[in-house]
């Protein structure tokens, strides 16, 4: 542990259960996740979830936050003042299914939303957009329910692959790269939104032109197959 700000046996342990409590809150949505993404394929044959993951933020990056924010450096003040040191990224194909597995989520009884902030009605200057939620998810333990944070980014492929970019660009040059830098980011991040919109549009096209086929022999009979098999 860097910093020296964790000092006693006592506050170690406090450290620990601290992580332990995130750690859980991660575990719970992951799988609350995984049973929607089942779900999809097992129910409708298809799935808006094309990828998850999922990280605690490390001393470090606390710290320096803390710092940031003029906090003190103690995990009373990181509990109370950081929302994203549990945080799960999920990726979709489109637009439309960011909407939808936030509201799935938002529906589920125990996750309680704190705040939202919707970045594809209203685009960061640098372009980004994401769907961010903070929400609290209660943890059971043997002294009783402890209701834990966890960030949730919904975005899309097009817009990880720039945000993954400007990460990199950001921490590399910490916070002070080239203007031109920026200004290419932000073009790159309207080609992606551009690029979201056709790809949306593609795939409704063949949504629509697929439901105009009439089904194949071989096709027509194994759904035939598989409806005997339900009865």
């Amino acid at each position: 542990m860097q910093e020296n700000y964790i000092t006693r046996n006592e506050e170690v342990d406090e450290w620990a259960y601290t992580m332990f409590l995130y750690n859980s809150a991660l575990k719970k949505i992951n799988t609350k996740i995984e049973i929607l993404k089942e779900e999809f394929r097992q129910m409708y044959r298809y799935n808006p979830i094309e990828h998850v993951s999922s990280r605690i933020k490390t001393p470090e990056s606390i710290v320096k936050k803390l710092r940031r924010h003029n906090k003190e450096i103690s995990i009373k003040e990181m509990v109370e003042s950081l929302n994203d040191i549990a945080g799960i990224r999920i990726i979709c194909s489109f637009t439309p299914d960011i909407y939808q597995i936030a509201t799935m989520l938002s529906n589920q009884e125990d996750i309680h939303v704190l705040s939202v902030k919707d970045y594809f009605e209203h685009p960061k200057e640098n372009g980004y957009r994401s769907y961010h939620m903070i929400v609290t998810i209660p943890i059971y333990v043997a002294t009783g329910t402890v209701q834990t944070k966890v960030e949730i980014q919904i975005r899309t492929i097009a817009m990880d692959f720039w945000a993954s970019l400007e990460h990199k660009i950001h921490y590399k040059f910490e916070g002070n790269a080239p203007k031109y830098m920026y200004s290419e980011l932000k073009n790159c991040a309207e080609i992606a939104a551009k690029l979201d919109e056709k790809m949306l549009a593609l795939n409704n096209t063949i949504t629509q032109e697929s439901a105009k086929m009439p089904p194949s022999t071989d096709t027509a009979n194994l759904e035939h197959e598989i409806e005997q098999l339900a009865i």
